[in-house]
């Protein structure tokens, strides 16, 4: 074989030697890899709401008389907490009128309360029956003598509607307009 095919040999096998080597030392390197994570954290607390304020129960107007009324009203009020959390409602009637908490208020006089100290007895109802009282025993952990629910969220659809009815049964007072407040509580 001539020196000169010799040579071109050579070099072949030199640069196929090469490649080849180069290959085998790139197919042994690798690259480290250092990790690390982390977390996406949130914390939603309960809550509740009453979404919907009840209108005025209005027991509307009659005479005074000694014999025994039933002067009945209702209002409706509606109630959102977060999902699954439990809650019990007591209604409160104003205790500066000498409402209790069994569920029983009185009603002052709305424009002469320096003349007129009359007090005009009703009782908060949880049924249209009027048989069970709703008073404000209820806690963060019991009914007591309220209304209980359960949250099914806070979107305005998901509110959960509690009707009141209240009962007068004693207008033998004063002529004169009268009222009391009562508050709602919602405990979750």
């Amino acid at each position: 074989m001539p020196q000169e095919s010799r040579t071109i040999m050579n070099k072949q096998l030199i640069a196929k030697l090469a490649l080849l080597t180069l290959a085998a030392g790139a197919s042994t390197a690798h690259a480290d890899l250092v990790t690390s994570s982390f977390k996406v954290k949130i914390a939603i607390t309960k809550t509740c709401a009453v979404t919907t304020a009840a209108p005025d129960i209005d027991l509307g107007n009659a005479a005074a008389t000694a014999t025994p009324v039933n002067m009945n009203g209702s209002t409706t009020f509606k109630v959102n907490c977060s999902k699954s959390t439990p809650f019990y409602i007591g209604l409160a009637p104003s205790a500066g009128n000498g409402g209790t908490a069994n569920g029983t208020g009185a009603m002052a006089s709305v424009a002469n309360s320096a003349t007129n100290t009359d007090k005009v007895p009703y009782t908060l109802y949880s049924d249209a029956a009027m048989s069970t009282v709703w008073g404000n025993t209820a806690t963060t952990s019991s009914v007591g003598n309220g209304k209980s629910g359960s949250g099914l969220g806070m979107a305005s659809a998901n509110a959960v509607s509690f009707t009141a009815y209240a009962k007068a049964t004693n207008i033998d007072f004063t002529p004169d307009n009268y009222i009391d407040t009562v508050t709602v509580n919602v405990n979750y």
